[in-house]
């Protein structure tokens, strides 16, 4: 056949002219580790996932992402996504949207009623779990898929610890925290509620159990010394956030100040609001690039009409004021004094300062060590009495939903590993895949999807859910902005620019591999590998 714009070679046409010996560099094919991955605390395989979900298999998707997160609905919804701001995309236009992809087959999989596959095999162990917040519940989930009879236990009236009593309707709907949960007792988890542990090994004898988990949520707010008139309202933000889980409301006034500068302090403003009060106010002892806060929950309570008093300090609270002093920064960042005082007018006032856990369970248990609030775990995360494991609030770590599923599932598998007598070692990590070893020419432009926001006059007034998802289309096009970094997609490029046909292609879902013989160590196909996963490596003959 003529080839009148570029000679081609056909197929085979160089298997009589080996070339290896020319050879100073090799190509390898290599996996890299994505750097979503990386940055997930939860231990998602999220490229994995995303794989799946690009091709329209979404329950595929969920059955990967759910081996290491059993709540993808409720993730997709308040998990902060490090993930994003790590990825690789987000140098060339923005990162892709994996949290909301998450959501979509979370609810996807509520929607169709999909359920984690049942136990195969019994080990005939047994294990408590303490605190059925999402540490407790993931620790549970991951121990009952590998056979062990667990019962989870909670002082309180529901499960969910935090993620019902912390975070607002507004952001975690209670149908979808409920259905979540829900699925894991379902694998045959039993739940014991308002059942308080008083003491850690007597309930360990008492029910014969081998192994513990520990994740009692920071559920005791942290008090500050503030002067106050006897008819002052100061309330804590835990008190209030968890009385919005009962029957009546708390009853906070028109004029609502919130004392503190994290997530719950916003939360709890952002709530103010909803339950009719015309001033919320946060008073924050430094500035906003200093707030522990995430920037987009306080721009959301902004644009809802929270006010935020800056480098500003509660000095005295009064029947219906409060008085503050404004403060500066020094030259390291602290807050001073400045002797300049305001008063405002205030209904109440609610202290989000900070909670601590309560560690009353651990009196008396010997080797167990207790350092600045929290308990001291090795590299198992088991304490210093054997056959107790915690994770969670309840050691040192950053506190939040997914760091505390990311615990539960590292916790049960050093337990299982633990109960059979051997050690759980983690699979070496891959080299990280840079942005560098991409060669993102390949990639079309495709802007992020933006998921829909409820109207400012509902935002203001109900706690109907903020945030919306993504429909089908939305999800499959925001997926397939995934770049695969680092790992083959098959995409037949190293196969087409081969200049020696080197390259053999093995079949669907198999990649290729090289034949050195005929493979001169040109380097076209490592430099035209869209997603890095080809590297030269020094020829060692």
């Amino acid at each position: 056949m003529d080839k009148p714009f570029a000679i081609t070679l056909d197929v085979g046409s160089s298997l009589a002219n080996k070339t290896g010996t020319w050879r100073t560099n090799r190509p390898v094919y290599v996996d890299r580790l994505p750097p979503c991955n990386n940055a997930c605390a939860a231990g998602e395989n999220i490229q994995g996932w995303l794989f799946h979900a690009e091709s329209g298999d979404y329950e595929a998707a969920w059955r990967v992402l759910t081996r290491d997160n059993p709540f993808p609905a409720i993730m997709g919804r308040v998990c902060y996504h490090a993930c994003e701001t790590a990825c690789n995309r987000g140098r060339l236009d923005a990162a892709v949207g994996i949290n909301a992809v998450e959501r979509f087959l979370g609810d996807e999989a509520l929607k169709a009623g999909w359920a984690f596959e049942p136990v195969a095999v019994e080990s005939g162990r047994r294990v408590l779990v303490v605190g059925a917040g999402p540490s407790g519940l993931s620790a549970a989930y991951q121990l009952r898929r590998l056979g062990h009879a667990v019962t989870l236990v909670d002082a309180g009236p529901l499960a969910g610890g935090m993620m019902r009593f912390g975070i607002p309707q507004y952001r975690l709907p209670r149908a979808v925290l409920d259905a979540e949960i829900a699925r894991i007792l379902a694998l045959g988890v039993r739940l014991e509620l308002e059942t308080k542990v008083e003491n850690i090994l007597d309930s360990m004898r008492a029910g014969a159990y081998d192994a513990a988990f520990l994740a009692v949520g920071a559920q005791i707010a942290k008090r500050a010394f503030i002067p106050a008139g006897d008819a002052a309202r100061v309330l804590d933000a835990v008190s209030v956030l968890r009385s919005m889980e009962g029957e009546e409301k708390p009853h906070l006034g028109r004029r609502v100040v919130v004392y503190g500068g994290g997530n719950t302090a916003v939360d709890v403003a952002r709530t103010a609001k909803r339950l009719g009060a015309t001033e919320a106010v946060i008073v924050y002892r430094r500035t906003r690039d200093r707030m522990p806060a995430h920037d987009f929950e306080i721009e959301e309570a902004l644009q809802e009409g929270v006010l935020v008093k800056w480098l500003s300090t509660i000095k005295r609270a009064g029947d219906a004021s409060i008085t503050i002093e404004k403060m500066a920064l020094d030259a390291k960042g602290f807050p001073q004094p400045t002797g300049e005082f305001e008063t405002i007018e205030a209904d109440s006032v609610v202290l989000a300062l900070g909670q601590d856990v309560d560690l009353a369970l651990l009196e008396g248990v010997p080797g167990l060590a207790v350092e600045d609030g929290v308990v001291k775990v090795d590299a198992s995360m088991m304490t210093g009495y054997p056959g107790i494991f915690a994770g969670g609030d309840m050691v040192p770590a950053e506190r939040n939903v997914t760091v505390a599923v990311g615990h539960g599932k590292k916790a049960a598998r050093h337990i299982d590993a633990w109960l059979r007598g051997a050690s759980y070692v983690a699979p070496p990590k891959h080299e990280l895949a840079a942005f560098e070893n991409l060669n993102p020419w390949y990639y079309a432009d495709a802007p992020a999807t933006v998921r829909p926001l409820l109207d400012m006059v509902r935002r203001r007034s109900t706690f109907d859910e903020v945030h919306g998802g993504l429909d089908e289309g939305n999800a499959l096009f925001e997926a397939r902005r995934c770049l695969s970094c680092g790992n083959c997609f098959e995409c037949d490029n190293c196969y087409g620019v081969c200049p020696d046909n080197a390259v053999i292609k093995l079949g669907a879902g198999h990649r290729f591999e090289f034949n050195y013989d005929y493979c001169k160590g040109c380097g076209v196909c490592a430099a035209e590998c869209p997603c890095g996963a080809i590297r030269m490596e020094p020829e060692t003959v």
